[in-house]
C-alpha cells in the first residue's frame, strides 16, 4: 500500500456562482449503454483432455499473440507456516526447466518477448508475456515446460536465491512510508487463520524455513493443468490454438484438484482502533471492513459506493474534508473484490496540525449519512460512465497486466465464466441509488477495524531483522534434461507498422500532430509546452507544481465541483505533468464524447482561474506532499542528485521533486498567473493526438474549441550553459535511520544530449543495465540475491543524458553492492566488454519486440513525443530495424565506453548511517554524510 500525494492535486475551487454556465455543462454525453456495447471481446474455449482450460481472442490489430497462464494458486491456498509459499514459487517458476534451464527471461527476451511477467496474490498465481505470432510456439513450449517438467530444475541453489530476492522484495515494500499498513489491514480484517488473513508476501521466518522437499510438494499439489486457465489472445484463431495446446501442453498428466478454502465474510465482533507509528509526514486514518467477493450480487453496487465516496474527484470524502473543512489533504475510498470475499476501506491523509481523531470522527459521519440516504441519481450516473470509460481504454492491449487477456482470464478462473466481465458490466450499468443505499446499509454498517499512523520513530518489527548469514552456493549452469522434444525455432518476426503521422497547423498557429488508431473507441490528446521543471523559477522552486495543481481549480465559467462532475458526466479524465523539458495538460475521453470534452479542456488551457480563495488549501498539500517526499527513500534521492549532477545552476538541477518549501509557502496568485501566461500559451504548444476519429474532424474541433487563444505578454526562456566542472567522485549518505533496505543511485555525467542519436549507448547498455538480464541486476539480484531489482540507464533530456543507476539493497549489504556494480561496471568498458552473446540477444530482442512495445494509444502518443523532443522523424520507429540492423558489436561496445567512466561516478545513498557507513568507509571514495534536514532546505550537516 503506497500512500503518495499527487503534485497534480484535484480539488475544488468555490468560484462564485455568477458565472455563467456554459451549454458544455449540460451537454448530453453518450448513454452508459453505448459504452457498455463498444465493451466486446469475443472468445472461444476448448478444454484439453488433462484439464487445462483454453481461452482463444482473436485480435488482427497487430503481428503478436499474449500468452497468460493462470493458476488456482495462491496465498489463500497456504496452511500454517508456510506463508509466502506462492509467491516464492512464483519466482522460482524464472529460474529455468527441465528442457529449458537457465533464466525464464533470457529465451523471452531473445523472441522478442514484451509485457513479461508473472504475479502472484490472494486467489491466483499468472504468468503472461506478448510475443510476435512468429514465436509462438516457442513460448508455448516454455510455458508448458514450466507446467510439466520443472521439478528436475529446482535445486537447493536456486531455492536459496529465490528467497534471499523474495525477501528483499518485502524489504524494499517495508521500506515505503505507510509501509507496514498494509499487514496492519489483513491482520485486523481477517481471522488469523483466515485464508485471506496473511500477506501474499508472506513472512520472513516461513520464507526462511521453506525447505527444496515443500517446493516441490508445492508444485505437484497446484500446478497441474486442470488447475490452470491459458489465454491466448492476438493474431491467432481457434484451429491453430487447439492444435499448438494440444502439442505441448497435452501430454503434461492431470494433477490434484485445486480445492478453495472455506473463506466466509468475517463478521468483526466490535470496532477496532489500534495506532501505529512511522516515519511518516503526515498521519493517515484508514478504516477497513470485510465484505463480499466479486462473485457476490452486492459486488457492483460497493464499487459504486466506494466511487461516490471516495473515487470520484467530486466524491463526499473530497467535497467534505479536502476541500471543505479542509482537514484532510487527500482522501479515498476503495472496494477490493477478492474471488471469495472483499474488503472495502476508506482513507485520509490528515492535514498536518490536525487531530486525527477529527478526521476519523467525519468520516464515520459522512459514511453514515451516505447509510442513511445513499448516492445521489447523478453520482451513481457520473460514476458508471467514469467507471466504464476508463475499462474501454484499458482493454486496448492485448495482454500485460491489464488487457484483453486478463479480463477472460480472471472470468474463467474466479467466476467459471471468460465473459463474466460483461456481465459484471451488466450489473453496474444496472444500478440505481437504492441498490447502493442497500448494499451500504447491509454490509457499511458492520463493525470495522480503523488503523490512525502517526508521525515518530517506526515501531520496531521483527521483519526488519536481517538473519544470520547462511551459506550458500551459487546455482550452476545446467544443460537441457532432453526429456522432451527441442524448443521450436522463431520464424520470421512481422515488421512493425507504426502508424502513419500526420501535421497541420490550427487556426491560432499550433502545430498538430496526429495518428489515427481505431482499435478502441478513445480520444488521446497532449498539449505539451516547451517548458518542463528546466522552466521553473529559480528562486521559487516549485513554482509550475503549484501551477499545474491549481490549473484544474476552476476556470472563469467553471468552479472546480461543476468542472469535475462535468468530466464525469462525459467519461473525460484531464491530467497535468512535467519533465525536464515538457509541461503536459493532456486528457483522454470517449471519442463518442469528443465535442464537450475538448470544450472542458481548452477552457483550462485558455482561462484557468487560479482562485485566490482556493490557493491556501493546494498550498498546504503541495507543502504536505513536500514533507511525504522526505521521508521516502526515491523521494529525497530525487531531489539530492540533479544539483550534484548537473551543478546547482544548471535548469535541469531544478528537478528537485514538487519544490521548496519556504518557496511554495511564499508563493502568490500573481506568480502563478505569471508562470502560466510565461510558459503554457500556445507559441509553446504543440498537440498531440491519437483518436480512432478522422484528422480532419479532430482538427475542426480543435480549430472550433481553441480559437482566438492567443499568446499574451513576454514568453519565458531557458538559458543552458555548459559546466564543464565535473562533480567529484564520492560517496553521499543521507542518514534516514532503521531503513532495512538502502537505495543507491549512482550518477554520471556524460557530456551526450538526448537530440544527439543516441541508439547506439542505449542498445549497448541493454547488457549492462538496461534490461533485466543486464549484468548489474542479475549480479545483485540473481546471483547475489541482495536486490529485487538494479538497473542503470541514460537519463535523456533534450540537453543532457546522464547515466543513473538504481539500486536499492538490503542493509547490510550496501558498500559491497557499490563495489560489485563499481566492479562490474569497469569490466563491461574494460576487459569484459558485450559480448556476441549478449549482442544477439540484444539485437533479435530490440527488433522482434517493436510490434509489441507499440501495441496501444498510449505507446503511439508517447513515441510521437520523444520524436518530436529528440527532433527525430515521424516515421523513425518504421526504420529503425534498419538501424539495428547495421550495428556491430564493436561499434557498441567503443560507443558505451566512450562516454562511461566508471571512476567518475557520484554514489548516493539514502539509508540508516549506523548500519551503513562503516561499509562505505570501506570502498574507497570519500564519503559525505548528511541529515535529512539537510535535504530539506535547512543548514547541511556534513559528517
Amino acid at each position: 500500500m503506497s500512500i503518495h500525494l499527487a503534485a497534480s492535486v484535484a480539488a475544488v475551487a468555490l468560484v462564485p456562482s455568477a458565472f455563467a454556465q456554459p451549454s458544455v455543462a449540460t451537454a448530453k454525453p453518450a448513454p452508459v449503454a453505448d459504452l457498455v456495447r463498444a465493451i466486446d471481446i469475443p472468445y472461444e474455449q476448448f478444454t484439453l483432455p488433462n484439464g487445462l482450460r483454453v481461452v482463444v481472442h482473436t485480435d488482427r490489430k497487430a503481428p503478436v499473440v499474449a500468452v497468460s497462464v493462470w493458476y488456482d494458486v495462491g496465498s489463500k491456498h497456504e496452511p500454517a507456516g508456510k506463508t509466502g509459499f506462492a509467491h516464492l514459487f512464483e519466482h522460482l517458476m524464472f529460474n529455468g526447466s527441465e528442457n529449458a534451464p537457465g533464466d525464464f527471461f533470457e529465451p523471452l527476451k531473445q523472441v522478442g518477448a514484451t509485457d513479461l511477467n508473472g504475479t502472484t496474490y490472494f486467489d491466483r498465481t499468472n504468468y503472461f508475456e506478448t510475443v510476435p505470432t512468429a514465436a509462438l510456439e516457442q513460448a508455448l513450449y516454455l510455458e508448458s515446460d514450466r507446467m510439466g517438467w520443472l521439478t528436475g530444475a529446482i535445486s537447493q541453489a536456486v531455492l536459496d536465491e529465490q528467497r534471499g530476492v523474495v525477501q528483499n522484495e518485502k524489504r524494499q515494500g517495508d521500506n515505503q512510508p505507510y509501509g507496514l499498513v498494509r499487514y496492519k489491514l489483513i491482520e485486523g480484517v481477517f481471522p488469523a487463520d483466515h485464508p485471506y488473513g496473511h500477506s501474499t508476501i508472506g513472512s520472513m521466518a516461513d520464507l526462511d524455513k521453506a525447505s527444496l522437499q515443500d517446493v516441490k510438494d508445492w508444485f505437484r499439489d497446484h500446478y497441474g493443468p486442470n488447475n490452470a486457465v491459458l489465454v491466448l489472445a492476438g493474431d491467432i484463431d481457434v484451429a491453430t490454438a487447439k492444435q499448438l495446446t494440444a502439442k505441448y501442453f497435452g501430454p503434461i498428466k492431470r494433477g490434484p484438484e485445486s480445492v478453495a478454502p472455506e473463506a466466509a465474510v468475517p463478521m468483526l465482533a466490535q470496532s477496532k482502533a489500534e495506532v501505529m507509528k512511522d516515519r511518516v509526514a503526515a498521519p493517515l486514518v484508514v478504516k477497513s471492513w470485510p465484505v463480499p467477493g466479486l462473485n457476490d450480487p452486492a459486488a457492483p453496487a460497493l464499487e459504486v459506493a466506494a466511487s461516490v465516496l471516495g473515487g470520484l474527484a467530486s466524491s463526499r470524502f473530497d467535497n467534505a474534508l479536502v476541500k471543505g473543512d479542509k482537514t484532510a489533504v487527500q482522501v479515498s475510498a476503495g472496494y477490493s473484490d477478492f474471488a471469495q470475499v472483499g474488503t472495502f476501506t476508506i482513507q485520509a491523509v490528515v492535514r498536518p496540525g490536525v487531530d486525527p481523531a477529527i478526521v476519523s470522527k467525519r468520516l464515520d459521519e459522512l459514511v453514515a449519512e451516505f447509510v442513511r440516504n445513499g448516492p445521489t441519481a447523478d453520482e451513481v450516473q457520473r460514476t458508471l460512465t467514469t467507471n466504464v470509460s476508463r475499462r474501454i481504454g484499458g482493454l486496448e492491449s492485448v495482454g500485460g497486466f491489464g488487457g484483453k487477456a486478463v479480463a477472460l482470464a480472471e472470468g474463467a478462473l474466479y467466476s467459471g465464466d471468460p465473459g463474466f466481465y460483461k456481465k459484471q458490466l451488466a450489473a453496474l450499468a444496472a444500478q440505481t441509488p437504492a441498490s447502493v443505499k442497500a448494499a451500504a446499509q447491509t454490509w457499511l454498517t458492520r463493525p470495522n477495524y480503523s488503523l490512525t499512523v502517526m508521525p515518530g520513530e517506526r515501531d520496531a518489527y521483527d521483519e526488519a531483522q536481517v538473519p544470520p548469514p547462511a551459506k550458500e552456493v551459487n546455482a550452476p549452469e545446467v544443460a537441457a534434461k532432453g526429456t522432451r522434444e527441442p524448443m521450436p525455432k522463431v520464424g520470421e518476426v512481422g515488421a512493425l507498422a507504426f502508424p502513419a503521422v500526420q501535421r497541420a497547423r490550427l487556426s491560432n498557429g499550433v502545430e498538430l500532430v496526429y495518428a489515427q488508431r481505431g482499435t478502441v473507441p478513445i480520444t488521446q490528446m497532449v498539449a505539451s509546452f516547451d517548458a518542463g521543471t528546466a522552466a521553473d523559477v529559480a528562486d521559487k522552486l516549485g513554482t509550475q507544481a503549484m501551477t499545474l495543481a491549481m490549473i484544474d481549480e476552476g476556470t472563469k465559467r467553471f468552479n472546480s465541483i461543476q468542472l469535475a462532475e462535468a468530466k464525469e458526466r462525459l467519461g473525460l479524465d484531464i491530467f497535468t505533468g512535467s519533465s525536464a523539458d515538457r509541461t503536459t495538460v493532456s486528457f483522454r475521453a470517449p471519442s463518442a464524447n469528443l465535442a464537450p470534452s475538448l470544450a472542458i479542456w481548452a477552457d483550462l488551457l485558455r482561462a484557468p482561474a487560479f482562485p485566490e480563495s482556493e490557493l491556501g488549501r493546494v498550498r498546504t498539500q503541495m507543502l504536505t506532499q513536500i514533507a511525504q517526499e522526505l521521508t521516502d527513500p526515491e523521494g529525497i534521492a530525487e531531489r539530492i542528485v540533479p544539483p550534484i549532477l548537473y551543478g546547482a545552476g544548471h535548469p535541469y538541477a531544478k528537478d528537485r521533486g514538487s519544490g521548496d518549501a519556504a518557496a511554495v509557502r511564499a508563493l502568490t496568485r500573481a506568480d502563478l498567473v505569471a508562470f502560466q501566461k510565461a510558459w503554457l500559451r500556445p507559441d509553446k504548444a504543440k498537440i498531440f493526438v491519437v483518436s480512432d476519429r478522422p484528422m480532419a474532424e479532430v482538427q475542426a474541433a480543435l480549430d472550433a474549441a481553441l480559437a482566438g487563444w492567443k499568446a499574451e505578454g513576454t514568453a519565458g526562456t531557458k538559458v543552458f550553459r555548459e559546466d564543464r566542472s565535473l562533480p567529484a567522485p564520492r560517496i553521499v549518505l543521507v542518514d534516514r535511520p532503521d531503513s532495512p533496505q538502502s537505495r543507491i543511485t549512482g550518477a554520471l555525467r556524460t557530456g551526450l544530449r538526448g537530440t544527439q542519436d543516441l541508439l547506439p549507448v542505449i542498445t549497448a547498455n541493454d547488457a549492462l543495465g538496461g534490461d533485466f538480464l543486464g549484468r548489474i541486476n542479475m549480479d545483485l539480484r540473481e546471483t547475489k540475491h541482495w536486490s529485487y531489482g538494479a538497473y542503470g540507464g541514460f537519463q535523456r533530456h533534450a540537453n543532457a543524458a546522464p547515466y543513473l543507476i538504481n539500486a536499492p539493497v538490503q542493509a547490510d549489504k550496501t558498500g559491497a553492492a557499490i563495489a560489485s556494480m563499481r566492479s562490474e561496471i569497469s569490466a563491461f568498458v574494460g576487459a569484459k566488454p558485450m559480448t556476441q552473446a549478449e549482442f544477439d540477444r540484444t539485437m533479435t530482442g530490440a527488433t522482434r519486440s517493436l510490434a509489441g512495445n507499440f501495441e496501444t494509444s498510449g505507446d503511439v502518443l508517447g513515441a510521437m513525443q520523444a520524436n518530436d523532443l529528440y527532433q527525430r522523424p515521424d516515421d523513425y520507429y518504421a526504420t529503425i530495424t534498419q538501424a539495428y540492423r547495421t550495428m556491430t558489436r564493436d561499434q557498441l561496445n567503443n560507443a558505451i565506453r566512450s562516454v562511461i567512466d566508471p571512476n567518475r561516478f557520484v554514489w548516493v545513498v539514502i539509508g540508516d548511517a549506523k548500519a551503513v557507513r562503516p561499509q562505505l568507509d570501506t570502498v574507497g571514495l570519500p564519503v559525505d554524510q548528511l541529515s535529512a534536514a539537510s535535504v530539506a532546505g535547512a543548514p547541511e550537516e556534513r559528517k
